[in-house]
């Protein structure tokens, strides 16, 4: 009996493969991926040079969803604003990837694009050349731990009340589900945006 053909593969559909095992699992291995793909591993190696290539279209596959055109159009405080939420609810529909993506080398001129976007409009608006780069990574770690609070249950910390008064009153004083993960996101930008502001009027004088 002839073997059924092999599917035809693009990188396009590895990346996204990729994304659901990611999605499901954490991680994926390459004959994980070959399966899921129905193609044999080496059918891979024809599109790309390994794992870490497919983490980078992965990473671009995620990352061509957001609006980048705020960074380029809006005022920065602003256009900052709109993309951390957007980035934020993006990146709890994959909470499992961003552990990979947080760790792995950007590469892909697609997403250097991105950065190199930020950095401008950081640099339009006046922050010093010293500062932008430690901004973007402050913002990035923000949202990334924003994005996973968003998928957290409630009760994460466990509190006797005796010994631990002040913790357990703002612990009641929190809203529940995702209103909680709303508020801490709120507050949380807010105090980044204000302090970037801070840091910028010095040099404005």
């Amino acid at each position: 009996m002839p073997r059924p053909p092999e599917r035809l593969l693009d990188r396009n559909g590895i990346a996204r493969a990729a994304l659901a095992l990611v999605d499901e699992k954490g991680d994926f291995t390459m004959p994980e991926l070959a399966a899921a793909l129905r193609v044999r591993p080496s059918s891979l190696y024809h599109h790309v040079e390994g794992k870490a290539e497919i983490i980078e279209l992965l990473r671009a596959e995620v990352v061509q969803q957001l609006d980048h055109r705020l960074l380029e159009t809006e005022p920065w405080d602003e256009g900052l604003d709109r993309w951390a939420r957007t980035y934020r609810d993006l990146f709890a529909q994959h909470p499992k990837a961003i552990r990979m993506l947080a760790t792995a080398p950007v590469r892909m001129p697609e997403v250097v694009d991105v950065y190199e976007m930020a950095v401008a409009a950081l640099l339009r608006a006046g922050f010093r050349d010293r500062d932008v780069l430690a901004l973007i990574v402050a913002v990035e770690s923000f949202l990334l731990g924003s994005a996973l609070d968003l998928v957290m249950p409630d009760g994460m910390i466990e509190v006797d009340g005796e010994q631990h008064p002040g913790l357990s009153r703002c612990l009641a004083a929190l809203p529940t589900g995702v209103r909680r993960a709303d508020h801490a996101f709120e507050v949380g930008l807010e105090a980044l945006i204000t302090g970037f502001r801070a840091r910028l009027e010095p040099s404005q004088d």
